[in-house]
């Protein structure tokens, strides 16, 4: 499969694609029109910062299946717009997590010991020793916005340097906070008490000048600024004047709302503002470190496996990925089934869990049942975007999970309805790996799942499967297995087919003839298309 590369990445990256069997393709100064065909044949994406992944951009790509970022930010993809094309957006916040935090400290001791303004007055000569008196950061405050996986790191580092530690953290635990030594506040009291203020958030609309003039006044004097997360969460022209007019020490920065810093930046003009040009991840061992990470992920991506790292995607552990595996297909076939059974307009879904399969993380089982039951509805769904699909349709989803199963060791479940009316269909595996169908609504069945199917409800009289057979033979439709099941001696009954292929509608007028029969349905399974 194609894989474009827009932004340099490792080599080591790209070797991993190609050890893989892909055909890499980089395209590093392509842009526009030129870009949006070059990506129309690609399955694989791959971007730094520098590329802009656009809804204009997801739209000319109809086979694209993942784009992967090599690093942490994704503000530069339209991740909403990914997901509505059912496209995986994957980042690497392992990578560069090391790098980024050690840039961090070292930027933390620039701005306090004034290092690059003193190495470069004595570059130009000037032996300005009594110039600059530093700050020690020993028995000083870091109040850390952002308590992710490079505040963290962070904080351990400076931590042990005998700084005391305070954080902004709405989506940290207090447990663990107390495993860093760390002491959890609003953002107002971190301000108050910081002597040091490090940026660890990623941008989005709610942190986007998160740190402004009313900031700055409450950091106070003696305080300094650091960020090297993203550009856009500190008011760049607030921080100049804080650092010039003495509101605060000094700042340092790897980000920037712009990049490349435009010439005219007012912080270019302030002395005691460090900058250095987005560093943070320029190491060695991080650029090859989200190189090959963001490669496994594409990898895996196209060979339909989890996704580690997916933003917009279920996924599960790899460790744990073998036993969930043979339900994923089994949960969409379930739902392909209940919803071409079902009469009414579906306004619910529910996916049951019984068994010993109800004590793994199922949430990628539970997408796929979504993309079974959408699939007749929709050109282009998948894991991916079948929750959005569920959300846009007014569609309530509900996943129960139970340890008690009945007389099989698990069993998978999707249930349709319209509130009132709803279809079950129940599938399980056998013998470990051997997926079946075994309930539709409410009668005992044994199917494939895959392939062609007919469902039928009749009377059970005689001769009503002898028809049916007859009927098949006859328009050459060779019957791989069958089974049925009643209520009572004389009752309804449903039939089910496992077929060769597929079922003319000439063929179903003709069952549909005999009043015996109340209804038959041929459903198309898997990779077929309902005629």
């Amino acid at each position: 499969m194609k894989v474009l590369v827009t932004d340099p990445i490792a080599d080591a990256g790209l070797e991993r694609l190609r050890e893989a069997g892909h055909d890499v393709v980089t395209a590093y100064d392509v842009e526009g029109a030129e870009l949006r065909e070059e990506i129309r044949d690609a399955a694989g994406l791959v971007v730094r910062s520098g590329t802009e992944v656009t809804e204009e951009l997801l739209a000319a790509a109809p086979n694209l299946v993942i784009v992967g970022r090599a690093g942490i930010g994704v503000d530069n993809i339209d991740i909403d717009a990914a997901t509505d094309h059912g496209v995986i957006v994957a980042n690497a916040p392992e990578g560069n997590v090391r790098a980024a935090a050690e840039h961090t400290v070292a930027m933390a001791f620039a701005a306090a010991r004034s290092i690059p303004q003193a190495h470069a007055r004595l570059k130009d000569g000037e032996w300005a020793k009594g110039d600059y008196l530093g700050t020690e950061v020993n028995n000083k405050t870091l109040g850390i916005v952002g308590l992710g996986r490079v505040g963290q790191e962070v904080a351990k580092r400076l931590n042990a340097l005998g700084m005391d530690l305070l954080a902004f953290d709405p989506y940290i635990s207090q447990e663990r906070a107390d495993q860093l030594g760390a002491d959890l506040a609003d953002l107002e009291t971190v301000l108050d008490e910081a002597d040091f203020l490090t940026i660890h958030t990623p941008l989005t609309p709610e942190t986007e000048d998160l740190i402004g003039t009313a900031e700055l006044e409450r950091l106070g004097a003696g305080g300094y600024v650091i960020n090297c997360a993203r550009g856009g969460i500190i008011d760049e022209a607030a921080l100049a004047a804080a650092v010039e007019d003495g509101t605060i020490a000094g700042a340092a920065l790897d980000v920037f709302a712009v990049e490349p810093l435009p010439d005219d930046s007012p912080l270019l003009g302030v002395e005691d503002v460090v900058v250095t040009p987005h560093l943070g991840a320029s190491t060695e061992a991080a650029q090859e470190n989200v190189a090959t990470s963001t490669a496994e992920q594409v990898i895996a991506a196209l060979n339909e496996e989890p996704v580690l790292n997916a933003l917009n995607a279920p996924s599960v552990d790899k460790s744990a990925f073998p036993r969930v595996r043979p339900y994923i297909e089994l949960a969409e076939t379930a739902g392909r089934i209940a919803v071409q059974l079902f009469e009414g307009r579906v306004n619910a879904v529910e996916v049951e869990y019984a068994g010993t399969i109800a004590d793994e993380e199922v949430e990628i089982v539970t997408a796929s049942a979504l993309k079974g039951v959408f699939r007749p509805l929709e050109v282009h769904v998948n894991t991916v975007n079948a929750p959005r699909v569920a959300e846009e349709r007014g569609i309530d989803v509900t996943e129960s999970k139970t340890s008690q199963s009945d007389v099989f060791q698990s069993r998978v479940s999707v249930v349709v309805t319209d509130g009132e009316d709803d279809i079950r269909v129940c599938g399980t595996l056998f013998a470990g790996d051997d997926p079946r169908i075994v309930q539709i609504d409410g009668y005992r069945v044994d199917a494939i799942p895959h392939g062609h199917m007919l469902v039928a409800r009749n009377y059970d009289k005689p001769g009503v499967i002898g028809l049916i057979g007859t009927v098949l033979g006859d328009n050459e439709v060779n019957i791989a297995g069958m089974f049925n099941a009643r209520e009572t001696i004389g009752g309804e009954a449903l039939t089910v087919y496992s077929l060769d292929s597929e079922v003319p509608d000439a063929v179903i007028d003709r069952l549909e003839d005999d009043e015996r029969i109340m209804r038959a349905q041929y459903l198309a399974l898997n990779n077929h298309t309902n005629p």
